[in-house]
């Protein structure tokens, strides 16, 4: 073994590596007897593609797929701007938002498209579904006509294929999702909900009748569930004649059925996918084409994904017959999310382990048989330089907290210079989201070179019910900072990492934490803020519709509220700020705007602080572009080289 100082170990596992047989996957479709899926290419300019999987045909690539969606198209939509929901599929029929323009196109089957909606970028379109008769699409529509935030409109819409006339269905209200129809195409239900709100904090599910003289008022439609105002409603979806949803209400995310008043699964575990309401067209739960009443969802438990059958074809009473598989005993993955059913019987989800990347699985309910149609990385690299995540929990300000503890693993190297290795925590975005223990190379490029990770589920975080959930309202800034901050230290009183040597990095909101931590607390040494945010003031009047109310739960009324903005903004507590901050950030991002990293860059570098801020071109929210990300990671790292003095950095 070489002994070399933890951080300068030679690893197989580089940036290039990463992004070069790499692609992200998901969601996974299952229509007319063929699976699709999306896949984004960070080498192809982070392009979306559906591809369809065909084994047997010669033109497949490496993931036994052939690509559907027209060479040089991008399937993805910028409703809410974080998308969701791009594709609609019928039988034969299959539509897809195009990127560039926000147009539905119908594909075609010599590979071309048409667009079938207006020309212009007044129009974007997500979350759709068909009628049985194939001719109309029911979908949200948001109308940038005027692009001001507090000016555009969403509503769900009704667009006929064949001449792209569009009738509105459902209006009135700031936010619309997950439009689905009944068997019988009569009923529409929606999600529907109005500022400050945001879709995890309070929603309504509607039903309005597809019908000529109908009101489009979502006021004047039947409420079904939310009606206090207080409780969380996604996902609905209908079996038969029934309709089932996904409601906060008994302290989780529990699966319902409309007029049983009790949950059907009450159970204290959320369903509803690991993140909710962030992106459009999720489902956690589906149902057992051809076997009445057979339910199948999804859960999380001890860091592990359960899928759970039940029997609900008696619409009086709970479910029945349930039953449960997890883990390898069942053929499963550990982690897996986004679960679409076949009529034999077969799921297909998006599965992985925290060594496999993510990928695309078949998996029988009654055989157990399981088989990988596609992977989204074709490098794979030794289990000698694999770090397997452990979860943790440790104290902190509000009870407790959790995460997931990497240690440096590189069997190549040992370090006999240096009691314990520096520390990298890892504050996710949302913040309303969480971490994920499904293998991340972007995390291995740390570990495999002698960093310990921590990547922190802080207060805020989806996955542990509701009340955790709401740790953060009006304590953004706070409870987060903490937990990062609490999760260090429980290492470092471990004797697991190296209290001389912590950094922490974070995107978006998870730049805002980082920044918050580095300006507000004296524990790490340095930090990395991706598109994060260093001015809730500015953050407060720059940013999109979706979240633009966002702050009022996570911090205040604003500007009522100011001087809290400005006691959160860690652009405002520089002269608390002692350690150097590297800034990496999309030049067109929406979400976040450019000026955020700019701000805080010139205020750090005017105290005199060590500051890097790097601005891609042709960037977004979130880096997609292979070369980006690339120069991100490695630029990171020489940053907490020249933090810790560590040289021969590989």
């Amino acid at each position: 073994m070489i002994d070399k100082p933890f951080g300068a170990w030679e690893s197989p596992i580089t940036s290039k590596a990463i992004t070069a047989g790499s692609v992200k996957l998901g969601p996974v479709h299952y229509c007319n007897g063929n699976v699709y899926w999306l896949e984004g290419r960070p080498q192809e300019g982070g392009r979306n593609v559906l591809v369809k999987y065909a084994p047997y045909d010669h033109n497949n690539c490496e993931r036994d797929g052939i690509d559907v969606s027209p060479k040089e198209s991008n399937v993805r939509t910028r409703v809410h701007e974080y998308g969701g929901g791009a594709t609609v599929m019928r039988g034969a029929q299959i539509y897809y938002s195009e990127f560039t323009t926000q147009r539905l196109c119908k594909l075609n089957k010599d590979g071309t498209s048409t667009p079938i909606t207006p020309e212009g970028v007044r129009y974007r379109y997500a979350d759709g579904v068909l009628s049985s008769n194939g001719n109309v699409i029911y979908c949200v529509r948001e109308d940038h006509k005027n692009p001001e935030p507090k000016n555009v409109v969403n509503e769900i819409v009704a667009i006929d294929v064949r001449d792209g006339s569009m009738k509105v269905l459902a209006t009135g209200n700031d936010f619309y999702a997950h439009p689905r129809l009944s068997p019988n195409g009569q009923k529409l239900a929606y999600i529907t909900w109005s500022h400050p709100n945001m879709p995890w904090d309070s929603t309504e599910l509607r039903v309005t009748s597809i019908y000529k003289d109908s009101s489009n008022k979502s006021c004047d439609h039947k409420l079904i569930a939310g009606k206090d105002g207080d409780t969380s409603v996604i996902q609905p979806t209908y079996q038969g004649n029934r309709l089932y949803y996904i409601s906060d209400q008994s302290g989780y995310y529990n699966i319902y059925r409309a007029g049983f008043k009790q949950s059907i699964l009450p159970m204290n575990v959320d369903f509803g996918g690991s993140a909710p309401g962030w992106t459009l067209g999720q489902q956690g739960f589906c149902f057992i084409p051809g076997k009445e009443g057979r339910l199948v969802a999804q859960y999380s438990k001890d860091s592990n994904s359960v899928i759970l059958t039940a029997d609900v074809s008696d619409g009086n009473a709970p479910a029945k017959d349930i039953k449960k598989y997890c883990g390898e005993k069942d053929g499963l993955p550990k982690i897996l999310d986004g679960i679409v059913a076949a009529d034999n019987k077969d799921l297909y989800f998006i599965g992985g382990s925290p060594s496999t990347p993510s990928s695309v699985y078949k998996w029988n309910v009654e055989s157990k048989d399981t088989a990988i149609l596609a992977r989204s990385s074709s490098l794979t690299f030794p289990d000698e330089v694999i770090s397997v995540p452990k979860q943790v929990e440790f104290p902190t300000t509000l009870g407790t907290a959790f995460g997931y503890y990497y240690a440096p693993k590189n069997d190549k190297h040992k370090c006999t210079t240096e009691k314990a290795p520096p520390l990298l925590v890892k504050a996710h975005g949302g913040p309303t989201a969480c971490a994920s223990a499904v293998f991340n190379a972007g995390i291995q490029y740390w570990t495999s070179r002698g960093y310990a990770i921590l990547d922190v589920d802080y207060g805020g975080s989806t996955g542990y019910g509701r009340d955790y959930r709401r740790r953060l309202r009006k304590s953004w800034g706070i409870v987060d900072i903490d937990d990062v901050c609490n999760g260090a230290k429980y290492l470092v009183k471990e004797g697991l990492v190296d209290g001389d040597r912590l950094c922490i990095d974070g995107g978006s909101a998870g730049g805002y934490t980082t920044l918050g931590a580095l300006a507000f607390r004296d524990v790490f040494k340095a930090g990395t803020s991706l598109y994060g945010i260093g001015d809730l003031t500015a953050l407060a009047g720059d940013t999109h519709k979706f979240e633009s109310r966002y702050l009022d739960g996570l911090v205040g009324l604003y500007p009522e509220e100011e001087e809290i903005y400005k006691e959160r903004s860690p652009i405002e507590s520089v002269d608390t700020l002692s350690c150097p901050i590297l800034l990496l950030q999309g030049a067109e991002d929406k979400v976040v705007p450019p000026n955020q990293a700019e701000m805080m860059h010139k205020a750090v570098v005017k105290k005199g602080i060590s500051a890097c801020l790097k601005i891609y071109e042709g960037e977004q929210h979130v880096f997609r572009q292979a070369e980006n990300i690339e120069d991100a990671l490695d630029t990171e790292l020489t940053f907490y080289s020249k933090v810790f003095g560590i040289e021969g950095v590989w």
